[in-house]
């Protein structure tokens, strides 16, 4: 029998039990439109994450300390105290950092802040007169404090929109005044515009101190929990990696690799990591939500087998009438794909429509640019599954029916 004649008795088949055909493809529908949705925020999600990293500059350089972690006994690593001071007259110097323009040691944490009445606990982030040149940070009112600032460990600030819209409301005047925190009053210099979220902070819950006055007057510290560096060059990245090792090697005695009390992240590295995280974490998420699907699939197989009974008289019928088991089985096997073929379809268009609507009420929630991406991967990946659970859990049933005897079909009451 030719494919066109097959497709039309399984469209026959199906359409004579609508609603029941529906029901069917329910669990296959719910499980593709999962994965699209899952596929379409993590791709957001992702060029969300990997864009704000990008912002910061191709030409910077992180140093951090500690071992790198490369497992979760490595997670203590964190907490070290090896940069100092001392590493960053070292790393100034440009007999040992010839590439460096600038440099920009960085210490945070969160403190409670006050302004009369109103009280808001902030990320506090320590760093110098570069932070809005590194951290692409433009200012809506008053301006960045100066080196001289940070020589005299003065206490003033730039705050973010949101801590601005907390202690003074969004039309009170913020410059000159003084906010307290951690009992110590620090006069406000500039505030960010709304900005959201940046790779490692909120800037819009921010409030950005000189280094100096965030280790003497806060947290009450001689080390930083980083330090930023800024190449003249992007091709010189590589080779300033290698002399920023050589320098803080040197500084703090080290001759063996192994044994480095820190580790360095250039944005090319920490994007490719980033990627890595973010797609297993994805494709992981995609795996927990396809296992609807074979549910779907056993779902389709019950009902095909109570079809096939309920039809038991159109098989011996059709057997009578000339038709072999294959054509049996085809039949049944073109339903099942069919049944599958529509779910993933209406899981698709479900999915899309979803994952647009979600981008657009994350956007508007986080204050964040959230693009919506089609996952066509996605798309193609869901409707071949969908046909091939068709054919998996649709091939017993087809079976079972091809073998059926025409003369004790045609006698089933």
């Amino acid at each position: 029998m030719k494919i066109k004649s097959l497709t039309k008795i399984a469209l026959i088949g199906l359409k004579t039990n609508r609603s029941r055909s529906l029901l069917t493809i329910l669990g296959i529908v719910i499980g593709i439109t999962a994965i699209m949705m899952v596929m379409s925020i993590g791709q957001g999600a992702q060029n969300l994450i990997l864009a704000q990293m990008q912002g910061l500059g191709s030409k910077v350089i992180a140093v951090l300390p500690g071992r790198q972690p490369k497992g979760f006994t490595d997670i203590l690593s964190i907490f070290s105290d090896s940069l100092k001071l001392k590493d960053v007259e070292a790393l100034k110097n440009k007999n040992n950092v010839p590439h460096l323009t600038r440099i920009m040691p960085i210490v945070f944490g969160n403190e409670l802040t006050s302004f009369g009445n109103q009280t808001y606990r902030a990320t506090i982030l320590g760093v110098s007169e570069y932070f809005n040149e590194i951290y692409n940070i433009t200012l809506e009112e008053g301006e960045p404090f100066s080196e001289d600032d940070v020589k005299s460990y003065a206490n003033v600030a730039v705050i973010g929109a949101r801590i601005k819209e907390q202690l003074f409301g969004e039309n009170e005047n913020a410059l000159g005044q003084k906010i307290k925190i951690k009992k110590q009053l620090f006069r406000i210099v500039g505030v960010i515009g709304q900005k959201g979220q940046g790779t490692f902070v909120n800037f819009d819950d921010l409030i950005i101190i000189p280094y100096s006055s965030a280790q003497q007057n806060l947290f009450g510290i001689k080390y930083y929990h980083r330090i930023a560096i800024e190449v003249d060059k992007e091709e010189n990245v590589d080779v300033t990696v290698e002399d920023i090792k050589q320098t803080l090697r040197e500084s703090h005695n080290i001759t063996d690799p192994e044994k480095d009390d820190f580790y360095i992240q250039t944005q090319k590295e920490a994007i490719k990591q980033t990627q890595t995280v973010t797609n297993a974490l994805k494709y992981f998420l995609a795996a927990v939500a396809a296992i609807s699907l074979i549910v779907g699939g056993v779902g389709i197989m019950n009902i095909m087998l109570v079809s096939i009974t309920e039809r038991t008289k159109e098989i011996g019928l059709r057997k009578a009438v000339g038709a072999t088991p294959k054509e049996i089985l085809l039949q049944f096997l073109f339903e099942a794909i069919f049944l599958t073929m529509t779910g993933g379809i209406i899981g698709v268009i479900f999915g899309a429509t979803n994952s647009l609507i979600s981008s657009l009420i994350l956007s508007k929630l986080l204050s964040v640019n959230w693009q919506f991406t089609f996952p066509f991967s996605a798309m193609f990946l869901g409707l071949f599954t969908s046909a091939l659970i068709g054919l998996i859990f649709g091939l017993y049933p087809a079976r079972k029916a091809a073998k059926k005897s025409p003369i004790e079909s045609l006698r089933y009451e």
